[in-house]
């Protein structure tokens, strides 16, 4: 017997006939721990978290009472088609501005100020012109307290 022959018995390599023990397969996690570190940090480098801006507000307070004045209302109603009725009685446009004095007036008694609320109630369809000539009167009879109606989407 060489000295190579005796050595490959020894180890047990190239042996025909005998058999060899199964070979335990082995997993290397430090390449795979390697990566997943790699990734994390791409992950949060890369990762924007965004804030919303917001306005630090702090409303002010009041001490005072509720007014106990009465608004009285004047209602003016704009038709699809450009008409004006002021508190339901038809109104042509160049009397529009003399029926919001007069009811202006009737509504007020002397010693009490100026706390009327015009509320325009425009159809959707109404001309944006029609709209405007309602404010114009309003203006003309000086009222300044104007509000427009709406409603909700249903």
């Amino acid at each position: 017997m060489s000295w190579l022959d005796h050595r490959l018995q020894q180890q047990g390599r190239f042996s025909l006939g005998s058999t060899s023990a199964p070979v335990e397969p082995e997993i290397n996690l430090i390449p795979f721990i390697d990566v997943l570190l790699v990734v994390l940090i791409f992950l949060m480098i890369s990762t924007t978290f965004t804030r919303f801006q917001e306005l630090a507000i702090t409303l002010p307070t009041a001490n005072g009472s509720d007014s106990q004045l009465e608004t009285k209302q004047i209602h003016i109603a704009v038709s699809r088609d450009g008409r004006f009725a002021v508190n339901g009685k038809l109104t042509d446009r160049t009397q529009l501005t003399r029926a919001l004095t007069l009811v202006n007036e009737n509504n007020q008694s002397k010693e009490s100020v100026s706390n009327t609320q015009v509320s325009i109630d425009a159809d959707a369809r109404a001309p944006h012109q029609a709209v405007m000539s309602a404010l114009e009167a309003a203006r003309d009879a000086k009222l300044s307290n104007i509000v427009f109606t709406s409603q909700t989407k249903k």
